[in-house]
């Protein structure tokens, strides 16, 4: 049976690996995955939930134009900026214990963004809400990773992809739906008020499916690569947040350009913590890795571009083309649909396709931005081209992830689901402030949207070629160091 690996307990740990770790029967190993997988959904619901809130929240609360921002993006810079530390303090605490603290807070923090009683409060509940959600989500992957083997870890995979998708799909709807409902005139405090049953509920799962936590030892956390790489992120993702709403200012650029010094002396102290034998936050030698360096690119390439186009294709068909906010919001449904099919059924594939489906993913989404591009922009062709684009993107998705954790060793496996979940943060936001700001600059100087749009997409088609070159670049290299590893 290659189901399922379960950690054992700190008793069988030191007993020993005569006997090896129990492994508990389907109906366990199935509800460890939903417990593992309901965390991430919650966090990446409330990514986009609050998205379509926003003039509810203006009008209740009277909140500036600032305030808004900070409710949107207060919660993607903790979420963001605290992914590997969370992964890091999985390990060093546990990860059951980690993965249920975060719950907790999100919880609670959710319920104090419900009865928020004005613009401040609800930024600082946000905050705290982004921080609970990376230390649940930055448990998932390394859960996955250390509890499934062979097949089985190929579907867990496989449905991570697909939680992801529909989060993405029902974070858009649901908020929708609550708001217009406006349930005992309360106007946006349900999107967050419904998190608390749903979190109490998940809680209880998980307290009673995830597996016990292992003897931790005496690692501890490395408090300075936690500063360094915290003020690193924020010096990146600040900028790149709000950056655009703000005109592109001089201090995003200060911001910017500061972040990679900062980034530089994080790698060093890391590589000196490593060569003392000490306990680092992230293993930097990962990224000397040339297959895992080029898969995390890859990565962010393919996720830049995805966010590009779900930014960039509302403002198109609301301002370009004078589409409703209904048609605007079902259009890409498309793409995050067959997004969300795709990795379910790649896990049950062979290894062959497997290895095919990063690199032929990345193609699929050049093609389906290059006919945007040409100017097969009806509503038909859209949602065709949009198809392709989401089994692009799942493949390219699937199949990286697939690399990464099949190609790194287990107790790496902190490490991989930090530098995945950071590099998709990044890169979605990124994405939205490169290319917004490329689509916004196109119009301005042409007064053309739909030339904007398709130069836009010829863009975003090149970025994709070079997204499935890069990982086809990783898996020749991951080939060639098979014989040196083994």
């Amino acid at each position: 049976m290659d189901s399922l690996k379960t950690s054992p307990a700190p008793d069988q740990a030191r007993a020993g690996t005569e006997q090896g770790p129990s492994r508990p029967d389907g109906r366990r190993s199935t509800w460890l995955l939903i417990s593992l997988l309901g965390g991430m959904f919650l966090g990446n619901v409330d990514i986009a939930v609050v998205n379509v809130a926003i003039p509810s929240i203006r009008d209740r609360l009277h909140a500036s134009g600032g305030e808004l921002e900070l409710i949107v993006s207060g919660y993607t810079l903790a979420y963001a900026m605290l992914l590997i530390t969370g992964a890091r303090l999985g390990e060093i605490r546990g990860r059951r214990r980690t993965y249920l603290f975060g719950l907790a807070v999100f919880t609670l923090s959710s319920l104090a963004c419900g009865l928020a009683p004005d613009s401040t409060s609800l930024v600082g509940a946000r905050v705290v809400q982004g921080l609970g959600a990376a230390l649940m989500v930055s448990q998932v992957l390394t859960g996955i990773q250390v509890n499934f083997e062979g097949a089985a870890r190929r579907r867990a995979l496989g449905t991570y992809t697909g939680v992801l998708g529909v989060s993405s799909v029902i974070g858009q709807a649901l908020g929708g739906v609550l708001v217009s409902a406006d349930i005992l005139g309360m106007g946006w405090r349900p999107i967050f008020l419904i998190n608390v049953p749903i979190g109490i509920a998940l809680f209880v799962t998980s307290y009673t499916f995830l597996p016990a936590d292992e003897s931790v030892g005496q690692k501890k956390l490395d408090l300075r690569g936690v500063g360094l790489l915290s003020l690193a992120l924020f010096l990146l993702v600040t900028p790149l947040v709000l950056g655009q709403d703000e005109g592109w200012p001089l201090w995003t650029w200060v911001s910017l350009i500061a972040s990679v010094p900062v980034f530089a002396l994080f790698v060093g102290v890391e590589r000196a913590i490593a060569r003392r034998g000490g306990d680092p936050l992230m293993n930097v030698s990962l990224l000397a890795r040339r297959q895992i360096a080029l898969a995390l690119v890859s990565q962010g390439a393919t996720r830049a571009g995805y966010f590009a186009l779900l930014f960039v294709l509302a403002i198109y068909l609301q301002q370009g083309l004078g589409k409703s906010a209904v048609y605007a919001g079902l259009v890409p449904i498309a793409w995050v649909a067959t997004f969300a099919l795709v990795g379910p059924v790649l896990g049950r594939t062979g290894p062959r396709i497997r290895k095919l489906a990063a690199p032929v993913g990345g193609l699929l989404m050049a093609v389906a931005f290059a006919g945007v591009a040409a100017g097969a922009q009806s509503t038909g062709w859209l949602i065709v081209l949009l198809g392709i684009g989401g089994v692009g993107y799942g493949a390219a998705f699937s199949g990286t992830l697939a690399r990464l954790t099949d190609s790194v060793e287990a107790r790496y496996a902190p490490d991989v689901s930090g530098l995945f979940n950071t590099t998709l943060q990044v890169g979605g936001t990124m994405g939205v402030a490169v290319f917004g700001t490329v689509y916004l600059g196109l119009v301005e100087h042409s007064g053309d949207p739909r030339d904007a749009f398709s130069t836009t997409n010829a863009v975003l088609a090149l970025v994709s070629l070079a997204a499935s070159a890069l990982i086809a670049l990783a898996g020749k290299a991951e080939a060639a160091n098979k014989p040196a590893q083994s």
